[in-house]
Parts: structure tokens; C-alpha cells; sequence
């Protein structure tokens, strides 16, 4: 399985995301880079975020932000 260049731009946003507090987040602004925009709509569209443009990171984003830190302490 390849990873595409979408899947790649939300797993870095994703790991931008605090993961320490439930009451950090992140806001991505209308004039950052377009495929950090999109990739945080798609992360809001799959449930992972509450806003859009960032926000907050939901029960079910903090899950797959805590299974990316494993992913990456394991390929680290």
C-alpha cells in the first residue's frame, strides 16, 4: 500500500495537533499552504477535528494521534 500525497499532509497535520491537553488545537488559517487547508478539511470531514480549520482534536482524533506517535516511535 502507497500512501498518497493527501494521506501524507493529514498525518502531518495530525501530528501538529497537542497531545497532552484536550483543551489545545490548532488553527489553520485560510491563507496557509492549500494542501494544509484541505488536509484539515478532510481531518474534520473524517471526524478527527472539530472545526474545519482545525480546532480541536475529538475522541477519535486523540485515538489515531496517539496510534500515529506509536507508528512513529516504532519506525523512529
Amino acid at each position: 500500500m502507497n500512501l498518497d500525497d493527501n494521506t501524507l499532509h493529514e498525518l502531518a497535520l495530525l501530528m501538529q495537533f497537542p497531545d497532552s491537553s484536550s483543551l489545545a488545537g490548532l488553527k489553520v488559517h485560510s491563507d496557509a499552504n492549500a494542501d494544509t487547508v484541505a488536509a484539515a478539511a478532510r481531518l474534520h470531514d473524517k471526524g478527527l477535528t472539530t472545526q474545519r480549520d482545525g480546532g480541536y482534536l475529538t475522541p477519535f482524533g486523540h485515538e489515531a494521534r496517539e496510534l500515529g506517535d506509536k507508528l512513529l516511535a516504532i519506525l523512529r
